[in-house]
């Protein structure tokens, strides 16, 4: 049965009731009516709205389900569908808007995939054009200032080794900026390695970051590496930028059918903040690794981040626990 039927049916039960209560009862109505009369009229039209009301708020029940549905999807939060509950035109809406939500979550984990691909392009050629264009030419300023300095007269070089000194901090920001955007070290030498990396360079003096790297993990493509990585990277930038933590711990462990990652810190924890372009990028890498992403309060009073990445992933290119991994080295 369509809707416009439905609907039709429930009003048509209701009048229909009504006019047998008129033809089969003995009330009647008065010319000019009684007041007792009124009364009855408008108790029985109170009576009939009120059950057309509640007959149609049971039979529109399903698309209100439909609406809020609606307005709660996310697509970088996946899967979340409408029970078809029965046969009627609703039902055929509820089966379109499950199939287009469908589409739109493989399409926009297909253009995710190849935006998060365009971005790690970008971010290598960028990182190899700032070591070998601005950190060669910065070397140069640094050697050229040294052989200046070397015949300059004695007033003046307390004066170049301060530019020296200036030089040879933006060449070290400069290579630490490269190194963010093309984790060689992960490439070189690695996941473990390169976590213990990013722990000790986001550990400065007001922040301590501990990393606790199991020693029994299975085999990850460089793929599903990277994932863990970027992750791992943007949940210490949050606590470096906002926590407000004095420490960390970054957590990479074997979980049941594949890895978990987590990052634990005791800052001043969310506090009901909207979720910002961080938050929503590492939603992003792990949607697109078929992980689970969450974010809740850590045992320590501040924000837990927590990754779980299957090791089986469909599609993702990560190699089972019994598959040698396929990560380059040297």
């Amino acid at each position: 049965m369509s809707l416009f039927w439905r609907i039709f049916v429930l009003n048509a039960a209701v009048l229909s009731v009504a006019t047998a209560l008129l033809l089969f009862t003995p009330a009647t109505v008065s010319t000019p009516a009684k007041t007792a009369e009124v009364a009855v009229v408008f108790v029985g039209l109170a009576a009939t709205l009120v059950t057309n009301a509640i007959l149609l708020r049971v039979g529109l029940a399903p698309l209100s389900r439909l609406t809020r549905t609606m307005a709660a999807v996310d697509l970088l939060r996946p899967g979340r569908r409408l029970a078809e509950t029965d046969s009627s035109g609703i039902a055929t809406l509820v089966r379109a808007f499950n199939t287009m939500l469908e589409r739109l979550e493989t399409e926009r984990a297909t253009s995710a995939g190849r935006a998060l691909t365009a971005q790690e392009d970008e971010r290598r050629r960028i990182a190899q054009e700032l070591h070998d264009e601005v950190g060669q030419s910065l070397t140069a300023v640094l050697l050229e200032l040294k052989r200046v300095g070397d015949h300059a007269p004695e007033e003046v070089r307390a004066e170049l080794h301060e530019v020296q000194e200036t030089t040879r901090n933006s060449l070290d920001e400069i290579r630490r900026i490269a190194r963010r955007l093309r984790p060689g070290v992960l490439h070189e030498l690695g996941l473990t390695a390169a976590l213990r990396s990013l722990a000790t360079e986001f550990s400065t003096r007001g922040l301590s970051v501990r990393a606790k790297i199991g020693p029994d993990l299975p085999a990850l493509e460089p793929s599903a590496e990277l994932v863990l990585y970027r992750v791992a990277q943007e949940g210490l930038t949050n606590v470096a930028r906002h926590a407000r933590a004095e420490a960390v711990t970054l957590t990479l462990r074997r979980a049941p059918g594949g890895v978990e990652l987590l990052v634990r810190d005791d800052g001043r924890g969310l506090r009901g903040a909207p979720e910002g372009a961080g938050i929503r990028g590492m939603r992003e890498r792990a949607l697109l690794a078929g992980a689970d992403l969450a974010l809740g309060a850590s045992p320590a009073g501040g924000t837990e981040v927590r990754l779980r990445l299957l090791t089986r992933t469909p599609g993702m290119g990560v190699a089972t626990d019994a598959e040698p991994s396929a990560l380059p080295r040297g």
